[in-house]
């Protein structure tokens, strides 16, 4: 059977532990599921938001087709990547990976497969707001790229 893929790009919040149970639902060979959430932080109390900016369409085809790389690198049942946009305040949640597979190494593996490349390959920007006004756009980060080249 093959993974049951959910992908979404939403403004809104998102419900980790609903989505989770979701991931197994129906589904007797679930031994493992791995959930990621990815927290807006404030380091050092700066930052008044962080704006999430995508290509409506676009983005979603992307999400999608690294979810399905995932699905066809490890023996997953389900996969869920939900994305948020917009304006996102400092401990509010930006990203949820969930995996599910019938070993822990696999929902374990493709999780981490799948933020390092939504980190790399997902058409997110990022504008930080801080408290002083003076904001902008968040440069890639190369530890990110290096991340990601270990899973070519």
């Amino acid at each position: 059977m093959a993974a049951a893929l959910r992908i979404a790009v939403q403004a809104g919040p998102f419900d980790m532990a609903r989505e989770a149970a979701a991931a197994r639902a129906g589904r007797s060979d679930v031994g493992a599921v791995v959930t990621f959430t990815g927290v807006c932080r404030d380091e050092g109390r700066t930052l008044a938001a962080l704006e999430l900016e995508h290509y409506p369409g676009m983005a979603e085809a992307e999400l999608t087709r690294i979810a399905e790389e995932a699905a066809a690198r490890w023996s997953i049942t389900a996969a869920t990547i939900i994305h948020r946009f917009g304006r996102i305040a400092p401990g509010e949640d930006i990203v949820l990976v969930v995996t599910a597979s019938p070993h822990r190494a696999a929902a374990l593996e493709a999780a981490s497969f799948l933020m390092d490349y939504l980190k790399t390959r997902a058409p997110f920007w990022k504008k930080e707001h801080p408290h002083s006004g003076e904001g902008g756009w968040v440069a890639a980060k190369g530890s990110d790229d290096e991340a990601a080249e270990k899973w070519k």
